[in-house]
């Protein structure tokens, strides 16, 4: 009788990839895990519990059959394994890398909760991928038959590229539309490096154009191309723009040299790691070799500038928020990597302005302490009087999240209901707009969120279209 290969988890300890020192992965933008070996991801996976109902599952915005793909990593049916993962995820070995397991399904996993240490559910999903690309498992891209009718994608980030994927397999001509030269989105110029190295996104933008998917670069709707150009063009539109537009600090100061968006400055770096000439890099505006810096925000794009400023070589990096450490927003995973790197964080602190003339050269900083519960439940930061003090700074990042664009002004198209907050109203099901033919899916929609949420809305306005196309080929049939 064969071995049970699973249920190890009170005889195998939690075991992650081994994690590069930090003072080696201060010097480069390399990711900071190393790989499993093929017998270490069967231990790891074998550590699942396979209960009876999966919280991690459950709690994955894909809705990933997890317990199933570990169960086959166990028993060593890796292919088997990365056919279930891709069969929800068009990019799982992006998830793997920058979803924060920590707060969806590792975090929600039983045997944590038990004590026993979650099973490493992100580290065992790369690995699953990474070999399937090794391996020549991934397939191209080959529709059974191609289709007349045609998409257009506003926007070449996860949400995006992941209807454009679903909706080119099933043969509908395809064209992506993005401001930016490189497709990839935040992926590619928001997200550093050492949490996704970029080959690993450009294989991906490699894939859906040998696949037959047109992408059209440097093409800013509004000006390059009208919106009703697109429509007419096109039988369907799809807005996946995410949401760019860097909220404020309104405050003394704010406009003076040295103090930057998080956008800005992490665009800048990523463009360097491409090998591109960045003026405002080159001149020191959005280079932190050498300074004094301080992030403000306690979000993920705060965590990504702290660990960048390390590798850019700054003589000190702090990163100030107003809550504390259990209540920031940003993965804790993330925050011990920048705390091993060398980032000091200053809770429970807020920025009051800025001191210096034409060039920043301290924030002004007071003191918080947590008070009553606001709507959200989360304690409400209260000022502590006479607290105030003044942290130096050569270089402030300014990380305080993102709003949308206004995009009926932008692209003249009036009739593009938006919500109170800016963000595009689209069925919470099909993603439609109140355009007909138009959707919308992802940050533009949800406001700033996760890669994840932006994959599950784009597989579901894919499906949405493709219900449409069928539906109208049926009714053509049927006369």
């Amino acid at each position: 009788m064969a071995k049970q290969p699973m249920l190890k988890f009170v005889s195998i300890e939690k075991e992650m990839p081994e994690k590069r020192d930090a003072d080696q992965r201060r010097e480069d933008f390399k990711e900071i895990y190393g790989e499993y070996a093929m017998e270490k991801a069967r231990q790891q996976a074998g550590r699942c519990s396979q209960c009876g109902v999966p919280y991690c599952q459950s709690h994955c915005p894909l809705h990933n059959n997890i317990p199933d793909w570990l169960k086959l990593t166990a028993e060593g049916r890796l292919q088997e394994a990365y056919e279930v993962s891709q069969a929800t995820n068009t990019f799982p070995e992006i998830c793997g890398r920058i979803c924060p397991q920590d707060r969806l399904c590792e975090g929600n996993c039983v045997i944590e909760q038990s004590g026993h240490g979650t099973v490493t559910i992100g580290s065992v999903e790369k690995f699953i991928t990474d070999t399937a690309w090794e391996e020549g498992w991934v397939k191209p891209i080959k529709p059974a038959e191609e289709r007349a009718e045609s998409v257009a994608i506003i926007g070449a980030g996860p949400g995006g590229l992941a209807a454009a994927d679903r909706l080119r397999r099933a043969g509908l001509q395809v064209t992506v539309y993005d401001r930016y030269d490189r497709a990839g989105g935040l992926m590619v110029y928001g997200i550093p490096g050492f949490k996704l190295e970029k080959d690993v996104v450009m294989r991906r933008n490699a894939q859906l154009e040998e696949g037959g998917v047109k992408f059209v670069l440097n093409c800013n709707v509004g000006e390059d191309i009208t919106f009703d150009e697109l429509r007419e063009q096109h039988d369907f539109v799809l807005i996946a723009t995410g949401v760019y537009k860097s909220r404020d600090l309104p405050a003394p100061g704010v406009g003076a040299k040295g103090i930057v968006r998080a956008i800005d400055y992490l665009t800048a770096s990523n463009r360097i790691g491409f090998g591109d000439t960045v003026a405002e890099f080159e001149s020191g505006e959005l280079n932190a070799e050498g300074k004094r810096v301080v992030v403000i925000g306690g979000g993920d794009t705060a965590m990504d500038c702290v660990r960048t400023a390390i590798r850019q070589g700054a003589t000190s990096v702090k990163c100030l928020y107003r809550r504390d450490r259990a209540n920031m927003p940003g993965s804790q995973r993330e925050v011990q990597n920048a705390e091993e790197e060398g980032v000091e964080f200053v809770w429970l602190s807020a920025p009051k302005g800025f001191t210096g003339g034409d060039a920043v050269e301290g924030v002004m900083v007071q003191k918080m302490r947590l008070g009553a519960p606001d709507a959200t439940g989360r304690q409400s930061p209260e000022v502590i009087e006479g607290a105030d003090y003044v942290e130096d700074a050569d270089l402030v990042i300014k990380a305080l999240g993102f709003e949308p664009e206004d995009l009926p002004s932008l692209w003249n198209v009036p009739e593009l209901e938006v919500t109170r907050w800016g963000t595009v109203k689209a069925d919470f099901r099909t993603h439609e707009t109140q355009i007909e033919n138009v959707y919308a899916v992802g940050d533009i929609v949800r406001g700033a969120s996760l890669v994840v949420w932006a994959i599950r809305d784009g597989r579901e306005a894919a499906d949405a279209i493709l219900d449409k196309v069928m539906a109208s080929a049926t009714d053509v049939a049927a006369e």
